[in-house]
């Protein structure tokens, strides 16, 4: 059923917010990062990037991310109510895609001077497919990509095409984070060097999500692993992106 009354949009949001909060604030966050300063957090962080992960896992960052961070979210018909709820979760909102609003959407990134968090093989999928779009709009920003694997231990999955994950309250919740990956100026679409580093990037994301799905049903320690990072939250609410 699609929701069109912005008051109900609201509250929903609202309400879909205080569900995530009270659901991620029970887990057992562990991260690994190959790289610690790619985190926003790190008080030795001075660079933006475009960060990228699987649609499935999307409530693992909800719970622990949102200041400094910026979601594009698509033009489809469930994106304003996806849109309050992460204004909710304290993350700046672009609306576009690379086919659709991309122009707008990419002149607005371009002024909220944070990093990009991207569902990388949504909202359709296929599942674990990264999109073109991602590296096309990393090059455009002149901004590095980082792979960010997440996982829960034994989470409900619904039936949806990416067996979107749910954790389970007070289960794990493990996190592998790749380096910086500079990627070439200029690329274009649908062309030979933007298919090369989709499928390299491709390739890293199933890696760092595989790595990290099986340290979270393991439940080992593993060498150099941290707890997760969190930002502050301040009592103000973000503003919307202009």
């Amino acid at each position: 059923m699609k929701i069109t009354h912005p008051l109900l949009t609201k509250a929903l949001g609202l309400f879909g917010a205080t569900v995530i909060r009270a659901l991620t604030g029970t887990l057992d966050y562990r991260i690994f990062y190959h790289d610690p300063l790619v985190d926003p957090v790190h008080p030795q962080y001075r660079r933006r990037g475009v960060y990228l992960l699987w649609h499935e896992y999307l409530i693992f960052p909800l719970g622990v991310r949102g200041k400094g961070m910026t979601v594009l979210i698509s033009q489809h018909r469930d994106g304003e109510l996806i849109t309050q709820v992460l204004r909710h979760l304290r993350f700046q909102t672009v609306r576009g895609s690379s086919t659709r609003g991309g122009v707008p959407a990419l002149r607005r990134m371009l002024r909220t001077h944070s990093s990009l968090i991207l569902a990388s093989d949504g909202p359709r999928g296929p599942r674990r497919r990264l999109a073109e779009g991602a590296i096309f709009l990393a090059s455009r920003l002149q901004m590095p990509i980082v792979c960010m694997g997440f996982a829960f231990d034994r989470p409900w999955r619904q039936t949806s095409w990416d067996r979107f994950a749910v954790p389970r309250p007070f289960s794990r919740a493990r996190a592998v984070i790749g380096p910086f990956i500079e990627i070439p100026p200029d690329l274009q679409p649908r062309n030979s060097d933007l298919e090369y580093w989709r499928l390299q990037l491709e390739r890293i994301l199933n890696q760092v999500t595989q790595e990290a799905e099986s340290w979270a049903e393991s439940g080992k320690r593993r060498p150099g692993e941290m707890p997760m990072l969190r930002h502050q939250p301040a009592p103000q609410m973000f503003r919307p992106a202009a």
